[in-house]
């Protein structure tokens, strides 16, 4: 592979290379991803992968079709979600106006998801309106949604020991961590060393009067400080978002696949480009001026 056929954009004082891939299926090796940065990878470099294909590839889907919803869950969705944060909390403190609209038409099939998140992690997530826990509804077949990966750093440690090579691999959501006095939390169930974790909905709440310090870093293949973690995560964030095929929420998925979200067969996921990863370079020695 030439250097000339290489994708990659430039972002601040880093290259970022795209990994493209097909849709990583359940049970799936991580070869997609790792033979690519085999190639591409130099010492130095960052590998981040999204959370989503390492978790398909760990086979943690739960099909929700299969969870009927309590009184408490049809609460939460309909009185809390949907209109008490839709129409009166959300707006006053300030958060994305698409969260809000996307609140405000929360679909009936999000009751039963509400009651996995109550049986799997608790009230304390479930309280939060909206990307509980992590769990991902827009990248999983039919009534799937998948969970955050099991052990992030032991992944990212196995994935650079296949790689051979002086890099460092991270794991990162897009759910955010934020900063307050000089203290990082999120409400997601697990983040890298020097984040305070499993805080859900009152790490939410919290958030909305701290500094949003963008996506969370899950695991990494060795100690790294909060603020290179953070910086390195957002430059691969920003990266996602520029893609045209994104799908970062349910309602997303119409657009890009042309399907409802609970149709979605794994030849839809599949037919699409997916960029679960993208290798991280800084630009300060010779070996990038051949890129430009």
């Amino acid at each position: 592979m030439t250097d000339k056929n290489i994708k990659y954009v430039v972002n601040g004082d880093y290259l970022v290379i795209p990994i493209e891939t097909g849709y990583i299926k359940p049970y799936d090796d991580l070869s997609s991803i790792i033979e690519p940065a085999k190639k591409l990878m130099e010492n130095k470099d960052y590998l981040v992968i999204a959370e989503t294909p390492i978790s398909v590839s760990q086979g943690r889907l739960v099909d929700e079709s299969k969870y009927t919803p309590s009184l408490k869950a049809k609460f939460l969705t309909t009185v809390w979600s949907k209109y008490l944060w839709g129409y009166l909390l959300g707006p006053l403190l300030g958060i994305k106006k698409r969260t809000i609209k996307n609140l405000r038409k929360l679909p009936k099939e999000t009751q039963a998801h509400k009651e996995v998140v109550l049986q799997l992690y608790g009230l304390k997530h479930a309280l939060k309106p909206a990307s509980e826990a992590g769990i991902d509804l827009s990248n999983a077949p039919g009534t799937c949604v998948s969970l955050l990966p099991e052990n992030p750093q032991k992944v990212a440690q196995e994935i650079k020991k296949e790689i051979n090579k002086n890099v460092t691999v991270m794991i990162i959501d897009t759910d955010a961590t934020y900063k307050k006095r000089g203290k990082y939390f999120t409400g997601l169930p697990i983040a890298i060393d020097g984040i305070e974790a499993n805080k859900g909905f009152f790490g939410y709440f919290k958030g909305q009067l701290s500094e949003n310090m963008g996506s969370t870093p899950l695991g990494c293949s060795e100690e790294i400080s909060v603020e290179k973690a953070l910086e390195i995560a957002n430059i691969a964030e920003d990266y996602q978002k520029s893609l045209a095929n994104e799908m970062k929420t349910i309602h997303s998925v119409k657009e890009v696949l042309g399907t409802e979200i609970d149709e979605v067969t794994i030849e839809d996921l599949d037919s699409i480009t997916h960029t679960p990863a993208v290798i991280i370079r800084k630009i300060n020695t010779a070996r990038n001026l051949r890129f430009f």
